[in-house]
Order: C-alpha cells, then sequence, then structure tokens
C-alpha cells in the first residue's frame, strides 16, 4: 500500500512549534493550495487550506527558516484522526505528516523575509558550506537567447 503526498501552497501563519511532555519538537502549520479547476463566480480559483504537521529536526528547521506567505512543497504521508469534540460529537480531520519541505520560492522572491538565510537542502560538495562563495556567477540578460 502506498500513502504519500505531495502539495506546493502558501503558509497561512507563521509555523507554531511546541514541545511533548516528551521534550519531542513538533510544528504545525496551514498551508493555502489553489485548486486547478473551480473558478468561482469572480473568476478567483477556488483554495483547500491543508493542515500540516511535522516532528524533530523537521520541526525546528521549518519554524526557523519558513514564515509566513512563503511558497512551499511539502511531502509526506496523509494522516486521518478521529476524536471527541466538546460536545461529544465524533469529528475527523486530516493532515499531512511532513516527511521533507521545500521552498517553492526563490530567494529573491522572498529576501523580505527571514526565510531568506535559510540554508539550501543539498550538498555543497567536498570543502564547501552555505557560506563558500559559488563558483558560479549571475548573467546579465539583455533579452536575447545564446542560441
Amino acid at each position: 500500500m502506498l500513502n504519500h503526498i505531495d502539495v506546493m501552497g502558501r503558509l497561512v501563519r507563521d509555523p507554531e512549534l511546541r514541545y511533548t511532555q516528551s521534550n519531542t519538537p513538533v510544528t504545525s502549520f496551514t498551508i493555502a493550495v489553489d485548486r486547478d479547476f473551480g473558478k468561482t463566480e469572480s473568476g478567483d480559483r477556488q483554495t483547500d487550506f491543508i493542515d500540516c504537521v511535522a516532528w524533530r529536526s523537521t520541526a525546528e528547521y521549518i519554524n526557523k527558516y519558513f514564515t509566513k506567505g512563503r511558497m512551499v512543497v511539502v511531502s509526506g504521508r496523509l494522516q486521518l484522526r478521529e476524536w471527541v469534540d466538546k460536545n461529544e460529537n465524533k469529528r475527523r480531520s486530516a493532515e499531512v505528516v511532513v516527511d521533507n519541505i521545500y521552498f517553492g520560492d526563490s530567494r529573491r522572491d522572498g529576501e523580505s523575509h527571514p526565510a531568506s538565510s535559510a540554508p539550501d537542502k543539498f550538498d555543497f560538495g567536498p570543502g564547501r558550506s552555505a557560506d563558500t562563495p559559488s563558483p558560479f556567477e549571475e548573467l546579465e540578460d539583455d533579452g536575447e537567447l545564446p542560441f
């Protein structure tokens, strides 16, 4: 059986980091995801608000580098929870248990956010770190294609 979900959307609010009684970090957040279909009468797309939860080092990473409004790509599994509310009604909710999270926008798009100083989530190679200058330089766009 396979339970895997990938979702891309914008953070509705800053992630909320908490700790369990056993001192395990857990963060929860919600992302707004536009549907590809089903525009409203005003021409706006319908939006789904998807709850997400992350644990341990992933939770701390999210809390440190992601802020409200950032575009994110979340990868994980869908979890359904059943619970009873204060009026003794049975309730059911769904959330994504996050395995991985990626920036869905560029640093340039999010420079005003503190998350723009986040390290990249890839291997920089031997002897290199996020602070090592890149051997690549940004090309100027003169509007001409090089081929």
